[in-house]
């Protein structure tokens, strides 16, 4: 549409910066609105992968002392009875493992080695291991744990090794939620970096400082 006059076309202009300064506004509201909700959803998550990151690359100047902890029981000569090889322990065995020596034996995860004499649970978990051994015979039981401390158990946290399926999705919701932080302050960055000149040579040496450490001293 053409103006057919001066005051038209200021009155037209005038529309079109509006409407750009609406659109503009409204999307730099809704950015940081995304962003302070991905970023509080993030926080708590981001300061332990931020601080197990760096326990993680320096683990080998962390010492850590491992607490071994033994215990042996007997299993009822009635429960005994309900072990079938190649089968996973039966529901009163693992209900009277966890009453007798508190140990999770029920977890779908827990997958029992059989041999001639005895059934073997391998009892993996963060930050420490544990197994436990029932005599096929005469029903003794001998369990072991170890725990290598609260670093070790941040650790795996981080790495997710034997946490389970809950911790799998948050891992994977925590990732979605760091990867909108990061995408809306890119796009909040672009909207304010024009009154920012250092903005985008800051944003190119985040790229290229970890790119050339990559290409050239990692071995």
């Amino acid at each position: 549409m053409k103006c057919l006059t001066p005051d038209e076309c200021v009155a037209m202009t005038d529309a079109v910066n509006r409407r750009a300064r609406q659109r503009r506004a409204f999307w730099t509201r809704q950015l940081h609105q995304w962003h302070w909700i991905s970023s509080a959803l993030s926080l708590v998550g981001m300061l332990l992968f931020a601080i197990t990151g760096i326990t993680l690359n320096n683990a080998a100047r962390i010492e850590a002392t491992p607490v071994v902890t033994r215990a042996q029981a007997e299993l009822p000569a009635p429960l005994l009875t309900t072990l079938q090889e190649n089968r996973p322990l039966p529901a009163g065995v693992t209900a009277w493992l966890a009453d007798a020596l508190d140990v999770d034996a029920k977890s779908a995860t827990r997958t029992v080695e059989w041999s001639t004499d005895d059934a073997y649970l391998s009892l993996p978990q963060p930050g420490g291991d544990a197994w436990l051994s029932i005599d096929r015979m005469t029903g003794a039981v001998e369990y072991e744990h170890t725990s290598r401390g609260a670093i070790a158990y941040l650790n795996d946290l981080h790495k997710g090794r034997h946490t389970g399926a809950a911790w799998s999705w948050f891992l994977d919701l925590f990732s979605v939620a760091c990867v909108l932080f990061c995408l809306t302050g890119l796009f909040l960055l672009h909207l304010h970096g024009r009154h920012r000149p250092a903005t985008w040579p800051v944003v190119g040496a985040g790229f290229v400082i970890p790119l050339l450490l990559a290409l050239f001293l990692i071995h």
